[in-house]
Formats: C-alpha cells, structure tokens, sequence
C-alpha cells in the first residue's frame, strides 16, 4: 500500500474518539473527519473561512468577518437545528457554545466596521478559532456526528483516513 492506505479509527463507548494529527493545524486535512459527511463538509468549509481571517489585509478585513459570520451562522444553525428535531439530550452546552461564538465574532466585526481594530486583531481572532474548535469538534461535535450517524443509519460513524 502507498500513501493513499486508508485507517480506521476505533471506536471508545458509544462515541468515536478520533486521534488527531495536530490541534494547531490550519489546514483541513482527513484527521478532522467525524464520520457524519453533512457535517465533515461544513468543518472543512470552517477550515477555509478562518484561514481567511488568518490572512486577511487591513484592506479586507471586514469582508473576511462577513464571510466567516456567514458560515458560523449557517454552521451553527444547522448544527443546533439536527440537536433540536432530534431531541440530541446534551444539546443545550453545545448551543449555548455556538451562540458564544457568534457573540465574539459580531463583537470583532462590530468593531472592524466601526475602524476600531485592524487585521492585526482579526489574525489574533482567526487564530483563537482554530486553538477552539479542535476540543469543540473532539468532545462536542464528535457526540453530535455519533448520535446522527445511529439517528439516519442506525450505527456508529466509519471514519476512514488516509495515512501518509
């Protein structure tokens, strides 16, 4: 086999427990995947808005925020509305947790908007995302990926990886 060999991750209880490459990375890559592909797809979407945000110019900085506000509400309203329709029991952390995270980013986009910071700030903001959301999607969104995997397919997720 060659670098494309796919793993699988076992599973710890009733929920996958997938090993992590890097927590620091800022790259989408196979290590982040859950098992559940709707939400796998708007992870990796995550990945390239915070880089956005990562990268951006003073220039661009509000259209970097916009963008990520964007995906974080569509992200999230999703997210809380599978929690909701299928009564997911330790749904209201996880909600509660969503709209923290829309708070801070409205507060950084008020506050570009208004001139008050530049990309400097919006950098330091996208990089707080990407230490955050690994422990998010390790303890939270592994949950919920396991609980719609049994809800839609009735099992556990199957999370293949390629190894390098």
């Amino acid at each position: 086999m060659n670098a494309r060999d796919l793993t699988h991750v076992s599973a710890t209880a009733d929920i996958e427990v997938p090993v992590r490459e890097s927590d620091t990375s800022m790259i989408w890559s196979d290590a982040r995947l859950l098992g559940f592909t709707p939400m796998d797809d708007v992870h990796e979407e995550f990945y390239e808005v915070v880089l956005r945000l990562v990268t951006c110019t003073d220039t661009n900085a509000l259209a970097a925020i916009d963008a990520f506000e964007k995906h974080a509400v569509s992200h999230f309203e999703q997210e809380d509305e599978w929690m909701r329709t299928t009564n997911f029991p330790p749904r209201d952390c996880h909600i509660k947790e969503h709209a923290a995270v829309l708070k801070s980013v409205r507060e950084v986009r008020a506050a570009v908007e208004a001139g008050k910071i530049n990309a400097e700030v919006v950098h330091d903001f996208g990089m707080h995302l990407f230490g955050w959301f690994p422990g998010h999607a390790d303890y939270l969104d592994s949950a919920l990926a396991a609980w719609m995997t049994k809800q839609t397919m009735g099992g556990k997720p199957v999370v293949l990886r390629r190894t390098k």
